[in-house]
């Protein structure tokens, strides 16, 4: 899917607002100590907060999207969750509800809260909160950080994960979510 010139300008506007924006920065035990910039927080490796929104439509079917080649982090990888980093004047809750309504245009639903946990990668350090939701609705994609989306039942996501790259902050909550559902599913992880 190739994209116009309008499009990556658009995407490098809206990756530098999002490089500026002020990102709640915390120590190794999810302490608030103060707000960062967003790109500040990650070149200098520190911890900031995240969220992460599986949403299941009534199927139980999983909505995957991947990511525009702009992110700074894991571009034009596949996620399983919507979701981002915690602004500094938010709580993980409402930084779930922003994130879910920008990126996929979905509001108005129950978020239902599941995990807290750290996660560490090459750039990227964070306390991750969990969430899930289910919508039947149309997904309205923000194009400047989504490609596509879909939804897939779990088992497709479970093969899909082996051939393409996803995101692994997304998997590694995925993968805790689906361990305490203590599914046939997820003692093939």
């Amino acid at each position: 899917m190739a994209e116009s010139s309008n499009d990556n300008l658009r995407e490098a506007a809206h990756r530098a607002a999002s490089d500026a924006e002020q990102i709640a920065w915390v120590d190794e035990q999810d302490n608030l100590l103060g707000a960062l910039v967003r790109s500040d927080l990650r070149e200098r490796g520190l911890i900031g907060r995240g969220t992460y929104i599986m949403l299941f439509n009534s199927a139980g079917e999983l909505c995957v999207h991947r990511r525009t080649l702009s992110k700074a982090i894991y571009p034009g990888y596949w996620d399983v969750a919507a979701g981002g980093m915690v602004l500094a004047t938010e709580t993980y809750a409402e930084s779930a509800a922003r994130e879910l309504e920008e990126e996929l245009g979905v509001s108005g639903v129950e978020l239902t809260a599941h995990d807290h946990f750290f996660f560490e990668d090459t750039g990227n350090r964070l306390w991750c909160s969990a969430f899930s939701a289910v919508w039947d609705g149309p997904l309205i994609l923000q194009p400047e950080e989504v490609l596509e989306a879909r939804f897939l039942s779990i088992d497709q996501v479970l093969l899909d994960i082996e051939e393409k790259p996803y995101c692994p902050d997304s998997l590694a909550a995925l993968k805790r979510y689906l361990r305490s559902r203590q599914t046939d599913v997820a003692k093939e992880l």
